[in-house]
């Protein structure tokens, strides 16, 4: 995007993207990436970065990149700039999330009981909507692991999402 002439940059009207490995590097928001949003916001484009990272990771990120937003848990949640601050939207209501709270939480340890070397990924606490079960991030899970935290995961009639990091899985909405 920064090698974009200001004509071709004109009939940008906005940009989606990834956040982990597209818009980072090592964790770090890349300068070639810093540079193509800060070109994209001078332009008038917004940009919504879009991650299975948990709303609490999400926010500071929101707060300090150059984008219009961040959906966040697989889209369960959307960080949008508002000023100098950030307005919180929800794909399910309170109660609803309340709800499955509780069942993602019997659901995660019964992933933990039940399949040797499973642990919740270490951004966990600041999830709201989802539970991600750590496969190469910090741990390391074969291909087998994998399939078996999956299978966990469909007997309890969720879906499930394979990331190159995570295994999210949610109740709701974001999983549709």
């Amino acid at each position: 995007m920064t090698r974009l002439d200001a004509a071709r940059l004109a009939a940008v009207h906005g940009v989606f993207t990834d956040v982990d490995d597209t818009l980072t590097a090592d964790g770090k928001l890349d300068p070639a990436a810093s540079a193509a949003l800060g070109a994209l916001r001078a332009a008038g484009r917004p940009v919504i970065a879009i991650t299975g990272r948990p709303m609490g990771w999400s926010v500071p990120f929101a707060l300090e990149w150059p984008v219009a937003a961040i959906v966040a848990e697989n889209g369960a949640v959307a960080l949008l700039r508002e000023g100098a601050g950030l307005r919180t939207e929800y794909a399910q209501d309170e109660a609803t999330r309340e709800h499955h709270a509780r069942r993602l939480s019997e659901v995660a340890g019964r992933i933990l009981r039940e399949v040797p070397g499973a642990t919740l990924a270490q951004d966990s606490p600041g999830r709201v909507t989802d539970i991600a079960i750590d496969h190469s991030e910090f741990a390391h899970l074969d291909g087998e692991m994998i399939e078996r935290v999956l299978a966990v995961m469909r007997e309890e009639g969720m879906t499930a999402t394979v990331s190159p990091i995570h295994i999210n899985s949610g109740l709701g909405p974001q999983d549709e």
